[in-house]
C-alpha cells in the first residue's frame, strides 16, 4: 500500500510556478524545484512525472488564475459593463506596475515556449479564447444596455483587449513605468465605440 502524500499539491504547484516564472522553463532545474517545493526528486517524479509534468500543472493553475481575475472584474455587480471594462483596464496597469507583483506564468510560458511546444501553445490558446469570451460578453452587455454602439464587432474588440492586457504584461516585465501603462490602458478604451448619446 503506497504511503499517503505529505504535501499540499496546490502549494507545491504554486511554489514551482514561481520558480518557473523567475528562471523560465529552460533555466529551471530539478534541483531548483526540489529547493522551491521542499520535495525530494523521487517525490516530484512520483507525484508529477518530473519537471515537465509539474510545469504543465503550474501553467494550468496560472491560466485559471488569470481567467478568474478577469471574470471577477468584469462580472461584478454595482456598475455598468462599460465602467467595469474601464476599471479592469486601469487595475491591470496598477497591478502590473506594483513592485511586489508576481509575473504570470501564463504569459511568460507562452512567450518562451508557445512557438515550439504544442502543449503550451494549445493551453495558451484555450486560455486566450476563454479570456476573449469574458470580454466579449461584457461588451455585448454594454451594447444591450445602450452604452456601446450595437453595430460594434464584440468579437474583435474582445480579442483586442486580450492582446492589449497581455502586451501590457510583457511591457511591465521590461520595466515600463506605471504612468505609461496607465496611458496605454486609458488609450485602449478609445477603441470602444460609444452609442449615440451615451
Amino acid at each position: 500500500m503506497p504511503r499517503p502524500r505529505k504535501f499540499v499539491e496546490a502549494e507545491v504547484v504554486a511554489s514551482a510556478g514561481e520558480t518557473f516564472v523567475h528562471n523560465g522553463y529552460g533555466g529551471t532545474t530539478i534541483d531548483d524545484l526540489m529547493k522551491a517545493t521542499g520535495l525530494g526528486k523521487q517525490s516530484l517524479y512520483n507525484a508529477f512525472g518530473g519537471k515537465r509534468g509539474l510545469f504543465m500543472k503550474a501553467l494550468l493553475a496560472s491560466t485559471a488564475e488569470a481567467i478568474t481575475a478577469v471574470d471577477e472584474a468584469l462580472a461584478g455587480p454595482g456598475s455598468t459593463p462599460l465602467e467595469r471594462i474601464k476599471a479592469q483596464m486601469l487595475k491591470v496597469a496598477l497591478v502590473l506596475s506594483d513592485d511586489d507583483r508576481q509575473d504570470s506564468l501564463f504569459t511568460k510560458a507562452t512567450v518562451e515556449l508557445g512557438h515550439r511546444d504544442t502543449d503550451v501553445a494549445a493551453s495558451a490558446l484555450e486560455g486566450f479564447t476563454r479570456l476573449e469570451g469574458i470580454y466579449r460578453q461584457c461588451i455585448i452587455d454594454a451594447q444591450d444596455s445602450g452604452e456601446l454602439a450595437a453595430e460594434a464587432d464584440a468579437h474583435a474588440l474582445a480579442a483586442y483587449f486580450v492582446a492589449v492586457t497581455r502586451g501590457m504584461e510583457v511591457l511591465a516585465a521590461a520595466g515600463v513605468s506605471r504612468a505609461e501603462l496607465t496611458a496605454i490602458a486609458t488609450t485602449s478604451l478609445a477603441a470602444l465605440p460609444l452609442a449615440e448619446g451615451a
